[in-house]
C-alpha cells in the first residue's frame, strides 16, 4: 500500500494531523482555528518542504543529492536555491511564529522527510525517487495553502492552482491523466 507522504512526516514529527485545503476558498476546509501556531506551522511547512523536494526531483543531480539523507546537511538552501529565505519568510508568517523558528521546523521537516523516503524507496535511484515524488504530488497540493505561493517560489506556478487541489471523480481522472504525462517527461 502506497503512502501519504504528508501524513507519514506529520506522524513521524509528532504533530496534530493537517487539514485539507478547501480548491474554493485556498484555505482549511475545516472552520476550526488552528489549536497552536505549532499546528499553522506543520500545516505550511510540512507541504512547503515537500512542494520543493517534489521540484528538486525533476532534475537528476538534484534527486541524487537528495538521496543522500544526512541529517547535518542543510536542505532548505538545496531546496529553495535563492529563495530560501522567502520560503521561511512565507512558513513563518503563515505560523505567525518568527523566521528562525520557522527555518529550524523546516530543516528537521526535510530530514524527516528524506528519511521517510529513503526507508520508502525499494531502490534508491533518482528516477525511483522521482517515480515516488510524482505519485505523492496530489497528497502534498491537498495540504498546501495557497497563501505561501510556494509556486511561484518554486517556480512552478501549477502547485498554486486551485484545480490541482480539486478531489472528486472527475478531478480524478484529470489527475491520473496529468500524472500519466508528468511521468513521460
Amino acid at each position: 500500500m502506497a503512502i501519504n507522504i504528508v501524513e507519514a512526516v506529520q506522524k513521524q514529527m509528532g504533530y496534530e494531523p493537517l487539514q485539507k485545503i478547501d480548491p474554493n476558498t485556498q484555505e482549511p476546509l475545516s472552520t476550526e482555528v488552528f489549536t497552536s501556531p505549532v499546528s499553522a506551522l506543520a500545516q505550511a511547512a510540512i507541504p512547503a518542504v515537500l512542494a520543493a523536494i517534489y521540484e528538486n526531483t525533476k532534475d537528476k543531480h538534484s534527486a541524487e543529492e537528495l538521496l543522500s539523507v544526512r541529517s547535518s546537511t542543510n536542505y532548505l538552501p538545496i531546496l529553495f536555491s535563492d529563495n530560501e529565505p522567502n520560503a521561511i519568510q512565507a512558513v513563518a508568517t503563515y505560523s505567525k511564529l518568527n523566521t528562525t523558528t520557522a527555518e529550524q521546523a523546516m530543516q528537521q521537516i526535510a530530514v524527516a522527510a528524506l528519511q521517510v523516503i529513503h526507508s520508502e524507496l525499494k531502490d534508491p535511484t533518482p528516477k525511483a525517487l522521482t517515480d515516488f515524488m510524482n505519485s505523492q504530488r496530489s497528497n502534498i497540493l491537498e495540504y498546501l495553502p495557497a497563501s505561501l505561493q510556494m509556486g511561484t517560489l518554486l517556480d512552478h506556478n501549477t502547485l498554486d492552482d486551485r484545480t490541482n487541489k480539486m478531489e472528486g471523480p472527475v478531478s480524478g481522472l484529470m489527475h491520473t491523466i496529468e500524472k500519466i504525462f508528468s511521468d513521460t517527461k
